[in-house]
């Protein structure tokens, strides 16, 4: 479709999998006019305004040749492998499978399985749906929202982990952007949107988990969320939200054990500050590049060191800093968009303002503690 007669000058850049054109719009037609506005409805792609200081542009957007084929039966597999260790996990948590410190008990074939395996392993679903159900949401927020800017994205895959003690089943789940994005708005927008739909999903899961939660029965017994394994806890760190979830379920219950479905809840908020890390290409990584592209590196050098120093108090820590120096090839930047000049718009200031306090709100300096 031809828009040139509304424009004053465009340029256009062509990826392997779509077309993006700058256009400068004419001011009689920068309103929008009526017939921009009808063109636009038949535009065989995307369309967004940036208001630059040359005038109005139109960033438009529209697919080019196949789409990359997916291989879904992978995908498949690696989700129903991880609903199998979850779901493990759960049952070991539900006490229906006992739980075996050695780490070693599955490979050596020790394990101590329950008569009726299947019926013990169903009872952990109570945890492995609700804590996959977040997952889920939070990769189909950035895979829908790239898909709306005609980003080339795969699927979610899931990562199973291997059943062993202090492990949930799971390393969570990611999608891969195969294209590069256009500019800083696209960026903050895929970043933003798997913390929100993740955490939309987990606060309610988090709030039904605590009111089906219980006192310990034990008198002498640790203070705060406690998780269960045969006669000992492990202790559940807070953050501002889950402290302030939990006096508004629970009261000032000085402890409470978790129900699974409670701790699959707690996992999600745990899940969503992680990817809120402001480091490399995590997704709070794309929000501040997206809002502050010059400070990126500085500041995510910074909070890996913080990280890195908070694995005094929780290991998990030094494995996390040390997944991400991996994932990243020891980089800690982030790559550039197509157009970096692009100004960010008012709405994605308050969006990337939003994703910070979302951050303060969920961090969680010493998350376990034996």
């Amino acid at each position: 479709m031809d828009l040139s007669e509304f424009l004053l000058a465009w340029r256009t850049a062509a990826l392997p999998d779509r077309e993006v054109i700058d256009a400068l719009v004419h001011p009689a037609h920068a309103g929008p006019s009526p017939a921009l506005a009808a063109a636009l409805e038949r535009w065989p792609g995307t369309s967004y305004w940036s208001d630059e200081p040359d005038g109005r542009h139109l960033v438009l957007t529209r697919p080019l040749g196949r789409r990359h084929r997916e291989a879904w039966a992978l995908h498949l597999l690696l989700f129903a492998a991880t609903l199998f260790t979850t779901t493990f996990v759960g049952a070991v948590l539900k006490g229906a499978i006992p739980f075996d410190p050695n780490p070693l008990a599955l490979v050596l074939g020790t394990y101590p399985f329950p008569a009726d395996f299947v019926h013990a392993w169903a009872t952990g679903l109570s945890f492995a749906a609700p804590l996959l159900t977040i997952l889920l949401c939070h990769e189909l927020g950035h895979y829908l929202t790239a898909r709306r800017y005609r980003l080339d994205v795969s699927p979610p895959y899931f990562i199973p982990a291997p059943v062993v003690p202090w492990s949930i089943g799971t390393m969570g789940a990611f999608i891969r952007l195969r294209t590069v994005v256009s500019d800083r708005r696209q960026l903050l927008d895929v970043g933003i949107a798997g913390p929100i739909a993740g955490l939309v999903v987990a606060l309610p899961v988090l709030a039904i988990g605590l009111a089906m939660s219980h006192a310990p029965t034990a008198r002498a017994s640790p203070s705060g969320m406690l998780l269960g394994l045969d006669d000992s806890y492990a202790v559940l760190g807070d953050s501002i939200l889950t402290l302030a979830l939990r006096h508004l379920v629970s009261g000032s219950t000085p402890a409470i054990v978790l129900h699974p479905v409670a701790f699959a809840g707690w996992l999600g908020v745990f899940v969503t500050m992680l990817n809120l890390l402001p480091i490399s290409q995590l997704d709070g990584g794309h929000i501040l590049f997206g809002a502050l592209p010059r400070w990126h590196a500085r500041v995510a050098i910074g909070f890996w060191a913080l990280i890195v120093a908070l694995g005094v108090y929780w290991r998990g820590w030094l494995l996390w800093g040390a997944l991400v120096l991996v994932l990243s090839r020891g980089r800690l930047g982030h790559p550039p968009v197509l157009d970096g000049q692009r100004p960010l718009p008012r709405s994605r200031t308050l969006l990337a303002w939003i994703g910070l306090i979302l951050f303060l709100v969920t961090f969680t300096p010493i998350p376990f503690r034996l």
